[in-house]
């Protein structure tokens, strides 16, 4: 098997896409990438299905306990997860790699999610500094030709036949669009709390309606303080009007927030840790709370949405 070529500068973030059909096509990809990973002393990590760990296992025979085998969704489901966990490994490891280099082959895990596309292109933004060189496998038995084609604008270099080419379909990520504002709660719910400036009223109203869908307290409180830092981002950026809204779906306690005044984002905001050395550690706290948390922001307006799963949904 050839080795994929062009190796990348030991301090460079390197994010390359590799189409496959076929178990043969997968091997001929990630066996190379790992052995010459191996041969340079450099960690590597590979997160793929246990289909595919097994097929590596059988061809790597005694090289397959010198790499990390994972399952894609251990690195965890969100944009903001995946790019920290990445961030951890290498921070972890690159002082015992050479340059501070490490390898990771890393297939994604939601096969047709809307934003994997912006999580591909967040990787560009988010572990720039890092020595990673990121190779992500697109089988076309799973994933549709849409996606594909995403790889393809989301990733600088493709990897064919072994050798790395530039992609020429690649939009850099300051280019690249956000996730669509969500639309504004309805104006005419009595259930909306309207946020001017009280803090402890909107802190008040989360509370009494979260708690009957939470427990045990401390989640009810965990869901307070993760509302409380989000509204605390909009006023410390500005914005001092919110609607909120606080309702069960799908299995889980949700808040809303809704400004109409417009919040301007850092590209791929949330995709990679707070520096600590700033007081801004903008909506991190927030996100580590709960299961899930979507940003997003346009002329319309801004909204923060947050989520934790709900006590009905444990008893299921």
């Amino acid at each position: 098997m050839a080795t994929p070529t062009s190796v990348p500068a030991e301090t460079d973030f390197r994010h390359q896409s590799c189409v496959y059909s076929s178990d043969a096509e997968f091997l001929a990809m990630a066996v190379p990438f790992a052995q010459d990973g191996l041969r340079r002393g450099e960690p590597v990590l590979v997160g793929t299905t246990e289909a595919n760990q097994e097929l590596l296992g059988d061809v790597l025979g005694a090289d397959a306990g010198k790499i990390v085998l994972v399952e894609p969704a251990c690195f965890g489901r969100r944009p903001p997860q995946l790019a920290a966990a990445l961030h951890r490994y290498w921070t972890r490891y690159r002082s015992t790699a050479p340059g501070g280099a490490v390898r990771v082959l890393a297939e994604p895990a939601r096969v047709g999610a809307a934003e994997w596309r912006h999580t591909e292109a967040g990787f560009n933004v988010a572990l720039a500094d890092t020595g990673i060189w990121m190779l992500c496998p697109y089988d076309t038995r799973i994933f549709e030709a849409g996606a594909i084609e995403d790889a393809r604008r989301a990733h600088p270099e493709l990897l064919v036949g072994g050798k790395a080419e530039p992609s020429t379909q690649f939009t850099a990520p300051a280019r690249v669009d956000g996730f669509p504002a969500s639309p504004p709660p309805p104006g005419d719910s009595a259930d909306i709390f309207r946020f001017e400036g009280d803090l402890v009223a909107v802190r008040r109203y989360v509370l009494e309606k979260a708690g009957p869908l939470l427990h045990p307290e401390n989640a009810v409180a965990m869901f307070g303080i993760a509302v409380g830092e989000a509204i605390t981002y909009l006023t410390e950026h500005g914005i001092g009007r919110a609607a909120v809204w606080v309702r069960p779906a799908a299995g889980r306690v949700v808040c809303t927030l809704h400004s109409d005044e417009p919040l301007d984002l850092p590209a791929f905001f949330g995709s990679r840790p707070p520096d600590l050395r700033c007081s801004d550690t903008g909506l991190w706290l927030t996100d580590q709370i709960c299961e899930w948390l979507d940003i997003s922001s346009d002329a319309s307006g801004c909204t923060i949405e947050l989520a934790t799963p709900g006590s009905w949904a444990s008893d299921n």
